[in-house]
């Protein structure tokens, strides 16, 4: 999977697109009225926090309020299909994942939405790799301190340890089943509705480990309320760099292993090419400024910016790698 790595990598180190500013509002008069971005999951996960860090910055750049509104639900098809029935107007947006437009339409045997028919890419914001992180009392209940001592206590407690998700076909979900099906482990899955309700749980010693998105559960590795064994990303993140990755730290095994996240932005199909070209524009305006690109990094995100098209293709091929992920994971909805 390192050739994936590569292109998630590329596509998130694409130059900037920042084209001569166009007026502050399109001919038509765009936007008329406030803009809501969809996020797809519960408040307190990255695809929210992601949300929350640009919607500010559009909403100087056009004049209007830009609202962050939380529709979690079935691995985030609950808030996409929601977007996918929107007036193709420009005023609802979708903070897309690699769940709602990569895997959920592997994973799922019938889907509310068609991830390319019934959407317009605008950009990816950012990719962010996960962490595999335990709650500390379930890590020394278990003896846990690496990656290695996760492995024995798993294969050695069937069934017992159990793993938190934000959801079926999130990659949160699909990388601990990857986990699972290359170690020949068995841990019990327990989707939430969103990142931040697992965390939660986690916190609290209700579940006992997540793959969790790097950007929601950093603060929670730097207060010591979680314990990190490894990131899931082809390289270290500079934002852990002593945590090593699951394909250092695994051996033979998880030599292979890589189950990046990313996050973007997606309109109605049929939304107005000019619209999206201009939220395009300003959202990689807004992930070039150094305030916003260096808290984005310092959470262990990469910001994005490309223009659509390059988005879209991007989207092609994260579709057909994780395809072969949740043939190979034997991952179901549960």
């Amino acid at each position: 999977m390192r050739s994936n790595r590569r292109g998630f990598l590329a596509a998130c180190s694409l130059p900037l697109f920042l084209p001569a500013a166009l007026p502050a509002r399109a001919q038509s008069g765009w936007p008329g009225k406030p803009v809501r971005i969809v996020v797809p999951f519960a408040a307190g996960g990255t695809t929210d926090i992601l949300a929350r860090a640009i919607a500010p910055e559009l909403q100087k750049a056009f004049g209007q309020p830009f609202v962050v509104d939380n529709r979690p639900g079935a691995g985030g098809n609950t808030g996409a299909a929601e977007v996918a029935k929107a007036a193709a107007d420009g005023t609802t947006l979708l903070m897309g994942t690699v769940g709602t437009h990569a895997i959920n339409p592997s994973l799922y045997p019938k889907m509310p939405y068609d991830a390319v028919k019934d959407f317009a890419p605008i950009t990816l914001v950012a990719g962010v790799p996960n962490v595999v992180v335990m709650n500390p009392a379930s890590a020394a209940k278990y003896k846990v301190e690496t990656l290695p001592d996760l492995f024995r206590a798993a294969r050695g407690n069937p069934g017992k340890l159990n793993v938190a998700s934000s959801g079926n076909g999130t990659s949160i979900h699909l990388a601990a089943e990857l986990y699972k099906s290359m170690t020949g482990t068995y841990m019990l899955h327990l989707p939430y509705r969103g990142s931040g309700p697992a965390l939660i749980d986690l916190i609290a010693g209700n579940v006992d480990l997540m793959f969790d998105n790097l950007p929601s559960a950093l603060p929670h590795i730097k207060s010591g309320r979680l314990k990190a064994l490894a990131v899931t990303s082809g390289q270290r993140s500079a934002a852990l760099p002593d945590v090593p990755t699951v394909a250092e730290a695994g051996g033979a095994l998880l030599r292979n292993f890589e189950a990046s996240s990313w996050f973007g932005l997606l309109a109605p199909a049929g939304t107005p090419a000019d619209v999206v070209i201009r939220l395009q524009q300003e959202t990689a305006r807004a992930m070039a400024q150094s305030a916003v690109k260096e808290r984005l990094l310092a959470q262990g995100a990469l910001p994005g910016g490309q223009p659509p098209a390059d988005f879209a293709r991007f989207i092609d091929a994260e579709t057909k790698k994780w395809a072969q992920v949740v043939k190979a994971s034997g991952a179901k909805i549960d």
